[in-house]
C-alpha cells in the first residue's frame, strides 16, 4: 500500500473543526497535507456533500478521519475515489441503513446518558453545566467551558441521516477507542470497530480525546496513512 500524505479531518456534533488544531499541527509538522472540514451539521446529506468537496481538492490518496458524528459522515463520504483509508476517533460507524439515532437508541445497561437537551426548532445542544463531565472530562476546566459555551447547534436531521453505502465495507479502517468516553460508551465503540473489521487501538481519554491527546491521535492517523495494522 502506498503511503497517503493527505489527511482530511471531520468534526462531530456540537463542535466545529477548530478542535482539531493540535492534531493538525502534529501532522503538518511531519509533512502531511491536512484539510479540516467545517460541516454545518444540519443534515448528513449536506455534511457529506461538504466533505466530498474537500476530498475533490486532494491530489492523491487521502486518509479520511472522523470524530463522533463525523464517523457517520466519513462512512458515507469515504466511498470517494481519493479516500484510501478511514480513521474513526471515538466515532459512530453506521452500517447500511443505520443513523446516529439508531445507534444510540439502545444504550448498554448502565451506560452514561449524554446530557442532550430537548430539541428546539430542530436543533440539539448539550447541557452546558454537564458538558465537561460528559464530553471533555480530561480537558482543563477553562477549555471544556469554552467548548460548552461555543456549541454548534446539531440538527435533528443530521442524527436521522442514514448511511447508504458504508465505505468501511470496501476500504481499510482504523478505530481509536476512548476508554473514558461518556458520550459513546466504549463497549459500543468496540462493537462498531469489530463490525467494521477495523484495526483498533485503545487509549484512556474522554470523548474529546482528539483535543486532549493530539499527539497520540496524530500518531494513530499516521499509522493508518502508512497502512500499518500493528
Amino acid at each position: 500500500m502506498s503511503i497517503a500524505k493527505n489527511v482530511v479531518l471531520v468534526h462531530g456534533g456540537f463542535v466545529d473543526g477548530s478542535g482539531w488544531r493540535g492534531v493538525y499541527d502534529a501532522l503538518r509538522a511531519d509533512g502531511y497535507h491536512v484539510s479540516v472540514v467545517q460541516n454545518p451539521t444540519l443534515s448528513l446529506e449536506d455534511d457529506v456533500a461538504t466533505t466530498k468537496r474537500v476530498l475533490d481538492a486532494q491530489d492523491g490518496p487521502t486518509v479520511l478521519v472522523g470524530h463522533s458524528y463525523g464517523g457517520a459522515v466519513i462512512s458515507e463520504a469515504g466511498t470517494h475515489a481519493n479516500v484510501s483509508t478511514l480513521v474513526y476517533i471515538a466515532a459512530f460507524a453506521p452500517d447500511k441503513g443505520e443513523s446516529v439515532n439508531t445507534l444510540i437508541a439502545d444504550p448498554p445497561p448502565g451506560a452514561p446518558v449524554p446530557p442532550i437537551l430537548p430539541p428546539v426548532d430542530g436543533f440539539l445542544f448539550l447541557d452546558r453545566e454537564k458538558f465537561a463531565a460528559s464530553f471533555a472530562g480530561d480537558l482543563p476546566a477553562e477549555d471544556a467551558q469554552f467548548l460548552a459555551d461555543s456549541q454548534v447547534p446539531w440538527g435533528v436531521a443530521a442524527l436521522a441521516g442514514a448511511v447508504t453505502e458504508p465505505a468501511w465495507q470496501t476500504k481499510p479502517s482504523f478505530y481509536l477507542v476512548a476508554t473514558d468516553d461518556r458520550m459513546i460508551p466504549p463497549p459500543a465503540q468496540r462493537l462498531m470497530a469489530e463490525r467494521a473489521g477495523a484495526t483498533v487501538t485503545e487509549t484512556g481519554g474522554s470523548h474529546a480525546v482528539y483535543v486532549s491527546k493530539p499527539a497520540e491521535v496524530a500518531a494513530f492517523i499516521k499509522q493508518a496513512a502508512s497502512g500499518t495494522t500493528a
